[in-house]
């Protein structure tokens, strides 16, 4: 069999088949891009968490969690590229699986890294065309919009502790993107104090629908708090899923600049 030395996201060389046949991803955003890429037929596992589009990925083996992947599970299955992400899956893991397999990993903080992956994969993955023509349809959606919103908001994925998004992030660029400015200036996803997050005091709070599975009942908790911010659940996978994902995100970006203003 041929293969290719490619340089993945985070730099590394990966010698990959000029045509993977037996595909594991490990990512939800990523599983999902490849399917709408046209590549079901070569995806062979993927995690507990990759749940779109639903009709298909229930034909398709799980192989754990992203960050508690079943080694047992994919060795049966006995993959030729494994597809994983920096920030998702845990380095120990990806370590052990890169000594048997081909692994190649993206590192994604704002939109154009993004679409970077989504090119990058087309080219390796020979469906190159169908995935420069989504990267351009995505771009072309993104400069669209335009600047929609002004504020400062606070963008919460975790209620106990608290925990808040924050700069050199994927959501932290799509939040920029929408117009706004993230009160939130600890990079990644810090803590915060009940009482820190009054003195934030932002415009919006945004309530996300994932991993936390927040709900109307926690609107009310947190518009006590913060009674002159506007609180209000907003679509998570939006925000952070950066694969295809995207060609909706512009849309629903449209819709959350109405209920916004």
């Amino acid at each position: 069999m041929m293969h290719q030395l490619v340089i993945d996201q985070m730099g590394r060389e990966v010698e990959v088949p000029l045509a993977p046949q037996r595909i594991i991803s490990l990512v939800p955003s990523q599983t999902e891009l490849l399917l709408d890429l046209g590549l079901g037929e070569r995806l062979v596992g993927r995690t507990k968490f990759c749940i779109h589009p639903v009709d298909v990925v229930r034909n398709i083996a799980i192989i754990g969690g992203t960050k508690k992947l079943n080694m047992d599970r994919i060795h049966e299955l006995q993959p030729d590229l494994i597809i994983g992400n920096k920030e998702e899956n845990k380095e120990g893991q990806i370590i052990e699986l890169s000594a048997k397999y081909p692994v190649w990993m993206s590192d994604i903080y704002d939109l154009s890294d993004a679409l970077e992956m989504i090119r990058d994969l087309g080219s390796l993955l020979a469906v190159e065309a169908q995935a420069d023509a989504m990267a351009a349809e995505i771009s072309d959606g993104f400069e669209g919009l335009g600047k929609m919103i002004s504020g400062s908001v606070v963008y919460l994925i975790w209620d106990k502790p608290i925990m808040a998004v924050g700069p050199n992030t994927f959501i932290n660029d799509m939040i920029r993107g929408l117009g706004l400015s993230n009160a939130v200036t600890k990079n990644r996803y810090p803590d915060l104090s009940i009482s820190s997050l009054q003195d934030l005091n932002p415009d919006f709070l945004f309530l996300s629908s994932e991993p936390f599975p927040y709900k109307d009942k926690h609107i009310k908790t947190y518009q006590k708090l913060l009674p002159t911010t506007k609180v209000i659940l907003v679509d998570g996978e939006m925000f952070s899923w950066y694969g295809s994902r995207l060609l909706k995100s512009v849309d629903y970006f449209r819709e959350l600049r109405n209920t916004l203003t």
